[in-house]
């Protein structure tokens, strides 16, 4: 029993640095947006068999990395404008209800946990490191919406922004580091948090998801 559950956390183990590895080559543009995926080539560029790299496979394609059509393959994801533009009006709305409800819920350490992730953010942009940077913002985000306290709420909240931020990645000029729009917003959310003005709150969560959109400059 021992044996077979060790086996099973080395190949668990093994579908996440997988997972990782290709996660990271689209994050660097190694694999382009709407480019087909090879499981044959992944596994021999990794090192590993085919199983794991179809698992990690699935679990991008339920991150919005990457589109699996059966019986053709998998592709690295590239969306459509109107799949982009739907995504975000929704997240806007999804994030201003939980906006909603955090207020209401408001404690010194919810704030000094927002104020950590923005100042991660802001150490983390500066060394322009992308992957750090995706994870440290969806933090921002995914405490609000924990707090909220709608636990299939949080659970849409964090599918949403983990297509957002793919998006992001696939738009070349919005991760130009040269400056991040989102930090000063970030920081403004942070204050209403602070004053528990529940309409404020609201106005500046939709207000930044709408923002985001308009720095993918999809014209």
């Amino acid at each position: 029993m021992l044996h077979n559950r060790r086996n099973g956390d080395l190949y668990a183990s093994t579908v996440d640095t997988v997972y990782r590895n290709i996660k990271r080559m689209i994050l660097l543009k190694e694999l382009r947006a709407g480019q087909k995926l090879s499981e044959i080539g992944l596994s021999e560029q990794l090192g590993v068999s085919r199983t794991p790299v179809h698992e990690a496979l699935r679990r991008l394609e339920s991150n919005g990395f990457v589109v699996i059509v059966q019986k053709s393959g998998a592709w690295v994801a590239s969306p459509t404008r109107k799949e982009v533009e739907d995504t975000y009006a929704v997240r806007a709305k999804l994030e201003g209800w939980t906006a909603s409800m955090a207020v209401h819920r408001v404690t010194p350490l919810f704030l000094a946990r927002l104020e950590k992730k923005i100042e991660e953010e802001d150490e983390i942009f500066k060394v322009r490191d992308l992957e750090r940077y995706i994870e440290v913002n969806t933090a921002f985000h995914m405490i609000i919406a924990e707090t909220a306290g709608n636990l299939v709420l949080t659970e849409y909240i964090a599918d949403i922004l983990s297509k957002t931020f793919v998006y992001m990645v696939f738009m070349d000029r919005y991760f130009d580091f040269e400056n991040n729009p989102s930090l000063d917003e970030h920081r403004r959310i942070l204050d209403a948090f602070t004053a528990k003005d529940e309409a404020l709150c609201v106005r500046l969560v939709e207000r930044h998801v709408e923002t985001a959109l308009l720095e993918l400059n999809l014209d």
